[in-house]
């Protein structure tokens, strides 16, 4: 879509097709947020262990070498991976086939020979980027490894952009969520077993990868035959470059944040304090469990809702997935900042140390939840452009704070660094969307959850002065009396229409799959 046409005026009136929209929400991002517990399980469990067998510098080291190879798969992307999911998208609901095949064999070419090109290059500056970055020539044989998988990553995530634009959810969470995740424990638990060590960790991390590629390259070709004439396709290498490049840009901008906090930990502190933050930052992903679900689902639709004009539609499922976000992050918040330091202290009494760091993390995360999907609605509603500088705005900001704060405060100061970065942007880009489609995140409903979790922490902090028992068992006490006032207190006072609508289709879908076995419930 041209930037003009996304600027044309929208239509006012809510349409009949809103509860669809909305449950296709639900139910993609339902698909995807199971497959993402699983991952997060899985990667709590691969974090666990390799924080136990590594230590907190062999960690760090392992970090730091994923962090050189993301940053090289980012770069590798050109942001075809989230020009193909639109594209796809847009023209498989036009029934343009030529489209759709010209668009996949772009974006496979390309980013294939972008990746080797890159993962070279990584190879022969390895020993150069470990002696003069990091000070530590110990890490040039992890950095060469990390370059080996560089393909590997870049292939995984074209493939995982152009199976999301296909709306079929499940294909796309059984590789990422399930089979990545499962292979990577399953050689873990085997290596231990021999012996584990950084080297084999960073392959395994490859190998992984390259068995969801294997798979999403079969589910994409059972979803879309590609047994047909090259020549058939239509590339359209302007168009896909024009919206890639910007996405590309503002997502390396995005890798480049993370993995370069990861770099500067290991140039301005030690590799240490890498191993450390990254076990807080890792936690914290929980958060990020339902974010990330919604949003992945909600993408194509949000290309769909706005190239049809329909504001209210897209005004309305802006609110109602915004809320669902925040309302599943608070108590996630409150249990992190309650409980830190035994959190960390179950990967080592080393790691207790980033107590502080983790509690900072989890207050970006609720940043970021609180302002919704904001990001999404404007990448997906064709503002590319206004990404870039969004991201090149968060980019300068994080490396500005880290420079200057990580020299004083270490992981501490990291920490601060995505905090302020995360409020600035979040809050620019809920007043962009505001200003281009007048549309906020809230209504009066985005206040329940809110009130619950005030009642909930003030409950919870009650208990913990009654109780005088274990930490651990007070901990686990005090976390299950937040979560069910907390519940009940949104099931009693949160449900609005659109929930009560999501959570009736899941109870038809539970009952119609439990009827299969128990006769007579449907």
């Amino acid at each position: 879509m041209s930037q003009p046409e996304s600027r044309r005026a929208p239509a006012a009136v809510q349409s009949p097709g809103l509860d669809r929209n909305i449950l296709a929400a639900a139910k993609g991002g339902g698909i995807v947020f199971v497959g993402k517990v699983f991952t997060y399980g899985s990667r709590f469990l691969i974090a666990f262990l390799l924080a136990r067998l590594l230590g907190a510098e062999g960690y760090g080291s392992y970090n730091l070498a994923l962090s050189a190879a993301t940053i090289a798969g980012g770069l590798a992307l050109v942001g075809l991976d989230a020009a193909l999911l639109r594209y796809i998208a847009l023209w498989r609901s036009r029934s343009d086939d030529a489209g759709v095949w010209g668009a996949l064999q772009v974006g496979l070419v390309v980013t294939t020979v972008l990746s080797v090109l890159i993962g070279t290059a990584l190879f022969a500056l390895s020993y150069w980027i470990a002696a003069t970055v990091f000070h530590d020539i110990r890490l040039a044989p992890y950095l060469q490894l990390s370059a080996v998988i560089v393909p590997l990553l870049t292939l995984s995530n074209i493939l995982a952009g152009a199976t999301r634009g296909f709306k079929n959810f499940h294909h796309f969470v059984i590789a990422q969520y399930f089979v990545q995740p499962l292979v990577r424990v399953i050689l873990i638990v085997s290596f231990v077993l021999i012996g584990l060590g950084i080297e084999q960790a960073i392959l395994i991390y490859g190998i992984a990868d390259l068995s969801a590629s294997l798979l999403l390259l079969y589910f994409l070709n059972k979803e879309f035959s590609l047994r047909r004439p090259l020549k058939s396709g239509r590339r359209e290498v302007r168009a896909l470059l024009s919206f890639s490049v910007p996405i590309w840009l503002s997502d390396s901008m995005l890798t480049f944040r993370n993995s370069i906090q990861i770099v500067l930990l290991g140039s301005l502190a030690t590799v240490t304090t890498v191993g450390i933050f990254a076990v807080a930052s890792q936690l914290n992903l929980v958060a990020d469990l339902v974010q990330s679900s919604v949003t992945t689902a909600v993408k194509p639709i949000i290309v769909e809702v706005h190239d049809q004009g329909k504001r209210m539609d897209l005004a309305s499922l802006y609110q109602t997935v915004s809320k669902w976000m925040f309302a599943f992050n608070l108590p996630i918040f409150l249990i992190v900042v309650l409980f830190p330091t035994q959190i960390l202290s179950l990967f080592g009494k080393s790691f207790t140390l980033g107590a502080e760091a983790l509690t900072i993390l989890a207050w970006a995360s609720l940043v970021d939840a609180a302002t919704g999907m904001c990001g999404a609605v404007l990448d997906y509603s064709g503002y590319a452009k206004l990404k870039l500088f969004n991201s090149v705005l968060r980019l300068a900001l994080s490396i500005s704070l880290n420079l200057w704060l990580i020299p004083i405060w270490g992981m501490v100061g990291a920490a601060v660094a995505v905090l302020v970065s995360e409020l600035v942007v979040n809050l620019l880009r809920v007043g962009q969307v505001y200003y281009l489609l007048r549309i906020l995140p809230y209504n009066l409903s985005s206040l329940i959850p809110v009130l619950a979790g005030i009642v909930a922490l003030v409950m919870t902090l009650i208990i913990g002065q009654v109780l005088a028992l274990d930490y651990i068992v007070e901990m686990i006490v005090q976390c299950l009396a937040l979560l069910v006032v907390y519940t009940a207190l949104l099931w009693k006072f949160g449900l609005a229409d659109q929930d009560q609508i999501i959570l009736s289709h899941i109870g038809r879908r539970a009952r119609k799959r439990v009827g299969r076995f128990v006769p007579g419930l449907t």
